[in-house]
């Protein structure tokens, strides 16, 4: 009783709040009117959408929509349960099995995110005697993951494989396993993991290691596989891990290597247990995806032509090209800003033009920036329309932005 009298246990929200606000932390959605693509309907404006993983444009593709509704009409709209009990469906198997092919690995096993395939796996590889090196720009599931399994969490240097060899040298020995977590593709910044000397060093020093190809499948590699096909060590000793909601256009994620490693996951794997299965819709609309992106190599040329062209398109305006845009052979640049309040200025100036774009902040990232996303279906035109307007904005004074950060 005496600590309801003394103060309100909600209290502290209110004052969060407040921080998150003083800070330009603040989030909110923003409702999208239209199907996902090059282009979408947001407050009733049409915009050139840079703010999307859909990097092959199959989000909207038909053929994925009529698999979904193929799936639907015979399965219903649920599993309505976990694949142990009432969720397994033989959809799943097929897309689990795809997965595999796709990857020449044993196996596979599909999550209801990507997020969970992450925190389940990791949890249920290592625990409290063993020992987690993370890339310190790792993704939240990655990170995450590390702190639900009770492991030694250390973190090496971005992509700095010598960083991470002194570590193993100095922490490896008292701990029974080991696991060294990284991105592929790293969102924020669209560069690639150093997966050669990860993998050297894992055989050095006997640890498992994990890369999430969230970034990278259906992207990178001669057939789409994703990084490590990129960087051919496809059937190297590794744990794949990756999501069906980005170039795959659908929703969910999977983990794919060995199949005594699959097998151990379906036994141990929390969030695989305990979680309702993926939906029919989802599940078949990935399977008609893996489809395509084995079968049309075109649209994965294309995204690629597009990143050439936006490259070229910077370097040609010189002005854009002093920014040190962010950006490492993928599909990803990042402009860096000063602070959280002047990137919130800039969305807004870019929306005004027409332009959607990422405004990434602090804590998802350590500076603020401004994050260019492409995808197979934006137009040469969409490109030069994007690089003409952020110079207009950047270099030109925009007096409407002036006003608005005034208000």
């Amino acid at each position: 009783m005496i600590f309801n009298m003394i103060n309100d246990a909600y209290a502290w929200i209110e004052k969060a709040l407040h921080t998150i606000h003083k800070a330009d932390w603040y989030r909110s959605v923003q409702t999208v009117e239209s199907q996902p693509g090059s282009t979408l309907m947001i407050e009733g404006k049409s915009l050139i959408n840079f703010a999307s993983n859909d990097y092959l444009g199959l989000t909207g593709d038909q053929r994925l929509i009529d698999a979904a509704i193929a799936a639907t009409q015979q399965f219903g709209t649920g599993v309505t349960g976990s694949r142990l009990l009432t969720g397994h469906r033989q959809l799943h198997r097929d897309l689990e099995l795809a997965i595999a092919a796709f990857k020449q690995t044993e196996d596979a096993l599909v999550f209801s995110s990507g997020y969970l395939a992450n925190i389940g796996t990791i949890a249920a590889l290592v625990g409290q005697r063993d020992l987690i090196l993370s890339d310190e720009y790792n993704h939240s599931s990655l990170k995450n993951g590390a702190k639900m399994s009770g492991a030694t969490v250390l973190e090496y240097q971005h992509n700095h494989p010598e960083h991470l060899r002194k570590i193993l040298e100095e922490h490896r020995l008292p701990h029974r396993k080991a696991l060294i977590i990284t991105d592929s593709v790293f969102s924020m910044d669209g560069d690639l993991c150093p997966l050669h000397d990860l993998l050297d060093l894992g055989e050095e020093f006997s640890c498992m290691v994990l890369v999430d190809e969230a970034h990278g499948t259906g992207v990178f590699g001669k057939n789409g596989a994703g990084c490590v096909d990129h960087f051919n060590c496809t059937g190297e000793p590794l744990i794949q891990m990756g999501t069906l909601s980005k170039a795959l256009g659908s929703l969910g994620g999977y983990v794919a290597g060995s199949a005594e490693l699959i097998d151990f996951l379906r036994n141990r794997a929390s969030s695989w247990i305990y979680t309702t299965g993926l939906s029919p819709a989802d599940t078949a609309a990935a399977l008609a995806a893996i489809n395509i992106v084995q079968t049309e190599p075109q649209r994965r040329e294309q995204l690629w032509q597009n990143v050439k062209t936006l490259e070229t398109l910077f370097q040609d305006q010189k002005k854009i090209s002093n920014l040190q845009i962010s950006h490492s052979l993928s599909p990803i640049f990042c402009i860096p800003i000063k602070d959280a309040a002047t990137v919130l200025t800039l969305k807004h100036q870019l929306k005004e033009q027409g332009i959607f774009a990422a405004a990434i902040r602090p804590p998802t990232v350590n500076t603020s920036r401004i994050r260019i996303s492409l995808m197979a279906t934006h137009t040469p035109m969409q490109l030069q329309t994007l690089v003409q307007v952020l110079t207009d904005i950047i270099f030109e004074g925009n007096t409407k932005a002036q006003r608005h950060q005034e208000v």
